[in-house]
């Protein structure tokens, strides 16, 4: 049995797939779930750029009847650093199971701790489902015109605080860094930073 990893210890990224010896009759059920879900609608406003973004709880109101017709069960929890994710046949209890590391920007905060959660659910469960989620010009209307020239640069400074909380959050929710960018004047101790939140969540992905 893995051990259980304390969920603040710093570890290096790992990603663990497991499955049942056989996958036959989980895999008819997948197609047939396949073919009675729909797009995942885009319900959700990021608070940062105003971006769309599938919420969680969408998530789960859209797969749950098609699961149930389908009989396929999906089930998640937190374990050590990360966070499993099951796909089970309930009537032959043949599954697939996958383990998400999850970086958590601020320690010890169980604000940061619960969005990181929520953030793998998100991303665990449109993975293993192969959902389809919706394309919209959300991202296009966050958009912001190219910077001015170096001389005529008018974007603010990008303060510590809650606005450099919000940018943390927008990464973690699948914004670019380069948006950020685009609206705000980074120092190198704030540039270094996002970079770091970046390359953690890529290496968790």
């Amino acid at each position: 049995m893995r051990q259980s990893r304390n969920f603040w210890q710093k570890t290096k990224p790992t990603e663990i797939m497991e499955r049942s010896d056989s996958i036959i009759e989980l895999s008819k059920a997948l197609a047939l779930f396949h073919v009675k879900v729909g797009k995942i609608k885009k319900d959700s406003i990021n608070p940062f750029f105003k971006s769309n973004y599938a919420s969680l709880s969408n998530i789960l109101n859209e797969v749950q009847e098609p699961l149930n017709e389908s009989g396929l069960v999906v089930t998640q929890f937190p374990d050590g650093s990360g966070l499993v994710s099951m796909l089970i046949h309930a009537e032959s209890g043949q599954y697939l199971s996958s383990n998400y590391e999850m970086p958590v920007a601020k320690q010890n905060d169980p604000q940061a701790l619960g969005s990181s959660i929520t953030y793998a659910r998100r991303y665990a469960i449109t993975s293993i489902l192969s959902l389809n989620v919706e394309d919209d010009d959300g991202n296009k209307g966050a958009e912001l015109p190219k910077a001015p020239a170096k001389s005529e640069d008018t974007r603010p400074w990008l303060d510590k605080g809650e606005p450099l909380s919000k940018a943390m959050e927008y990464l973690r929710t699948g914004g670019e860094l380069s948006t950020i960018e685009k609206k705000y004047r980074l120092s190198k101790e704030i540039r270094q930073n996002l970079n770091e939140t970046v390359k953690r969540l890529e290496e968790n992905l």
